[in-house]
């Protein structure tokens, strides 16, 4: 019933409880949040990341001035419109946008956390 989630590998969509979308650079990073299982500390999630497509769009018809832009992939819209159909209305727009940029915030942190652990850790092996 859902082609786009079982091309991920999502055979029971049913499990599914929630999603998040960021972009990253070129990419959006889909996150699939399902129900958290009895036992379980974390609910299960799995993460998706999609090319941006890249358009050139006419600027200024006079001077033939073309500006790149970039927008979502055809197969992630696809798949968002699955998800929404699971997880009820779009509530991505119900979200906070203090929240929303607190959450990117703490992302980012922890991305340049990890990165500046590793060089660290790369140059003491070259000591």
């Amino acid at each position: 019933m859902y082609p786009h989630l079982k091309s991920l590998g999502i055979h029971e969509p049913e499990e599914i409880e929630r999603y998040t979308i960021r972009q990253e650079a070129l990419k959006d990073v889909l996150k699939i949040y399902f129900h958290k299982q009895k036992g379980e500390f974390f609910a299960k999630s799995v993460k998706y990341k999609y090319p941006r497509q890249i358009k050139n769009v006419l600027v200024d018809s006079g001077s033939h001035q073309y500006k790149e832009v970039t927008e979502i992939n055809r197969n992630l819209m696809l798949t968002l419109d699955e998800l929404n159909q699971i997880t009820g209305p779009d509530r991505t727009q119900d979200i906070d946008l203090k929240e929303k940029i607190l959450t990117d915030l703490h992302h980012l942190e922890k991305v340049v956390a990890s990165k500046i652990a590793e060089i660290e850790a790369d140059l003491q092996k070259l000591k």
